[in-house]
């Protein structure tokens, strides 16, 4: 089955409305998709509309944003109820937390001669398609190059949005733990995503992972792209260490960019598929359940 679990669209930082990227994704063959746009759901209900019209099928998903050792870490939510409650709140607070973070992000770079960066990445963001969310560091490494202050996004992010750079703005999030257990009060299957992008050493790599699983995580991203083949066998290791099962994405966000809906690279047979249980409840889920 060509599975892609990892995409994003307009209502986050991808280039494609929602409708857009489902129609492609069934173009090109993929046949269980999951839009995992950064901590919001506003584009769930026009994916799902597109894809049953396909008869392509549709997982519920979403990217939250939150905080392990310092760092930025990304997990990924699975085939929850739409309307769950825990995850509605937490995706308020992260929205509130999105917009201050696009207003830091705009004072730091009017401080260094950069003025008019928010509203620029707002109009951005709205040429792709209308959305109540805060703009996003790529929204803003538009701007930069409409605005002349560099050549290319490559070098927006290189000296002013990047990891550790004046936009890196990140003492909002909430806690790995915090996150985990929203998404498990949810009723989601729980994912580790691109543990590979961190710039983590080995022995930091395997302690955040070692704290996911801890605090009830599911899976880890083995496949993230065309990663290369050695990050795949790294990650491979982590997951039969820890007991994790597997999920893949192509990480989309735009044509041309980092890959293609649908194009990874091949998961270990050994591996256990995650969305192979998309179909059961979590087992605190099923606890919580039977305990009301």
């Amino acid at each position: 089955m060509n599975v892609d679990l990892h995409c994003h669209s307009t209502a986050s930082d991808g280039v494609l409305a929602p409708a857009v990227l489902v129609e492609r994704a069934h173009a090109r063959g993929v046949e269980l998709l999951a839009l995992t746009d950064h901590d919001t759901l506003d584009g769930l209900d026009d994916a799902r509309a597109t894809a049953e019209s396909l008869g392509m099928r549709l997982v519920n998903g979403i990217e939250l944003s939150c905080l392990w050792n310092g760092a930025t870490i990304h997990v990924l939510g699975y085939a929850f109820e739409r309307d769950a409650l825990p995850l509605a709140r937490a995706i308020e607070t992260l929205h509130e937390g999105r917009w201050r973070r696009a207003e830091l992000i705009a004072e730091r770079l009017a401080a260094k001669g950069m003025p008019g960066a928010l509203e620029g990445a707002r109009a951005v963001q709205q040429e792709l398609g209308d959305s109540g969310n805060a703009p996003a560091r790529p929204h803003f490494a538009e701007f930069l190059v409409r605005a002349g202050h560099v050549r290319d996004r490559a070098e927006a992010f290189r000296k002013w949005l990047g990891a550790g750079k004046l936009g890196d703005v990140k003492q909002h999030w909430p806690t790995l733990d915090h996150t985990v257990r929203v998404l498990a009060e949810s009723g989601a299957w729980i994912s580790l995503a691109h543990p590979w992008q961190y710039d983590f050493t080995r022995s930091k790599r395997r302690r955040l992972v070692a704290e996911f699983a801890q605090a009830g995580g599911h899976a880890l991203e083995v496949v993230n792209g065309l990663q290369p083949l050695e990050q795949v066998g790294g990650l491979s290791i982590l997951a039969r260490e820890f007991g994790l099962m597997a999920s893949v994405g192509s990480d989309f966000h735009a044509p041309g960019d980092w890959s293609e809906l649908g194009l990874y690279r091949a998961l270990p047979e050994d591996l256990s598929p995650l969305w192979a249980r998309f179909e059961e409840r979590p087992a605190i889920a099923v606890a919580e359940q039977e305990e009301s």
